[in-house]
């Protein structure tokens, strides 16, 4: 089900053959140019025909009355209310950890350096309603928001034809649950414009956060600016480095979890033991037949953007899962600690056989919107510093900057900026 690249006795880059999703959000954005741009033109009227032929719900107002999120969380089920306070519970102790403090630097007698973190004024938050449906990702996008101090959230959900054309109850329930009020029965680019331009008796944000399919990361992409955002989510993966001490049981369920959420979905293993690949190639048909989204996971499995990779070792196996740069990525191995804390490039790291991906989606603590496409190089996770921003304030007395002054008038001169050097001597005549 799997396809192989045998990697071993090869020094090529991992990079230039590792299966990865094919996404191309630059033909999407010229897609939605238009609804962005009617948007900006039309407020809610473009808002309501975007909804219309995209969701096939017909609306006049995108604002879910409060009485909606009170009746949602009476009928959730008890089971399921009791896992949303749990993961809000645990999401909280390890989010409020994460602020960080203000720091003031003593550079001489009389002038300091103070860098404060001041949290984003206004935040406009997404959670997907397609394929499935994610109140444990209005969670992990309030929870840090909440923790970083921001004062003003509106979270935004598609509306749900099987629902009467409101947001799912679930994502309701969540919001109830976390004190959020404005939600809002908007989905796709639309959803992203409203947040940016803001429209009739929707306020705009400073930034927009949260997951998303092709449309929603196109137009995070095109209003970036305006609008600051958090990453450009691209489809779901998973990668597990894994050696012979792996269950192959738990490497085949693994794989399958990930490629549940969408048929674009990546699972790619990484191991230098035929015998697990082997063991996990028989297992995986098995479990892929007995569960409830068959077609959409074999799709995922069979993908250009999920295989095995054969490694020479460990070591060999470390590199790669490096060079690939998973949202998601499992060590299933002997030394299973020793070589997480090696790993340089994942958005989160899951330790051993009791930490599954699924771990992390929802009870882990951790935050489960993750950088995609191999942008974990470079990027983190969602997190309070996402809402934060430091500000430098500067106070320099008399003789403080004194001290300096000439310094200053060097530089200045170096750069043909004599002006600059100009402001600081006229303060000593």
């Amino acid at each position: 089900m799997l396809t192989t690249t045998d990697l071993r006795g090869s020094d090529t880059d991992p990079r230039t053959v590792l299966p990865r999703a094919a996404v191309d959000v630059g033909a999407a954005a010229q897609r939605i140019q238009p609804i962005l741009d009617d948007v900006r033109d039309r407020g809610l009227p473009a808002v309501l025909a975007a909804t219309q032929r995209f969701d096939g719900v017909e609306l006049s107002d995108v604002r879910v009355p409060r009485e909606h999120l009170r009746t949602a969380l009476e009928g959730l089920d008890p089971a399921v209310r009791a896992a949303l306070e749990t993961t809000i519970q645990r999401a909280r102790a390890v989010h409020a950890d994460q602020r960080r403090q203000d720091v003031t630097t003593r550079l001489a007698p009389g002038g300091t350096v103070t860098e404060r973190w001041v949290p984003v004024e206004r935040v406009g938050l997404y959670v997907p309603g397609g394929l499935a449906v994610y109140p444990s990702s209005v969670v992990m996008n309030v929870v840090p928001a909440q923790e970083a101090g921001v004062a003003s959230l509106a979270i935004a959900s598609p509306p749900q034809r099987d629902h009467g054309g409101r947001v799912h109850p679930a994502i309701l329930a969540a919001c109830e649950l976390l004190g959020v009020d404005e939600v809002y029965s908007v989905g796709g680019a639309q959803a992203v414009a409203m947040f940016a331009y803001g429209i009739e008796n929707v306020r705009a944000v400073d930034m927009v956060t949260g997951p998303g399919n092709i449309y929603v990361t196109a137009a995070k992409r095109q209003l970036r600016g305006l609008v600051g955002i958090d990453s450009e989510a691209g489809p779901t993966e998973i990668a597990i480095l894994a050696d012979r001490t792996a269950d192959p049981l738990h490497v085949a369920a693994d794989l399958i979890s990930q490629a549940e959420h969408d048929p674009a979905a990546a699972s790619v293993l990484v191991t230098d033991s035929e015998e697990l690949l082997a063991e996990v190639q028989r297992t995986l048909p098995k479990l892929v037949g007995a569960t409830k989204h068959t077609e959409r996971v074999t799709e995922a499995l069979s993908g250009p953007q999920s295989g095995a990779i054969l490694v020479d070792d460990v070591e060999h196996g470390l590199r790669v899962v490096n060079a690939y740069a998973a949202e998601h990525l499992e060590i299933q191995t002997a030394d299973a600690r020793e070589m997480a804390l090696r790993v340089r490039s994942a958005g989160a790291i899951f330790v051993g056989p009791y930490a599954p991906v699924s771990l992390g989606d929802y009870c882990a603590g951790s935050n489960h919107v993750l950088p995609t496409g191999g942008c974990a190089r470079h990027s983190s996770g969602l997190s309070v510093q996402t809402f934060l921003r430091g500000v430098h304030i500067i106070e320099y007395d008399k003789p403080a900057l004194a001290e300096v002054a000439g310094h200053v008038v060097a530089l200045a001169n170096a750069e043909d900026l004599p002006a600059h050097g100009e402001a600081v001597q006229v303060r000593f005549r």
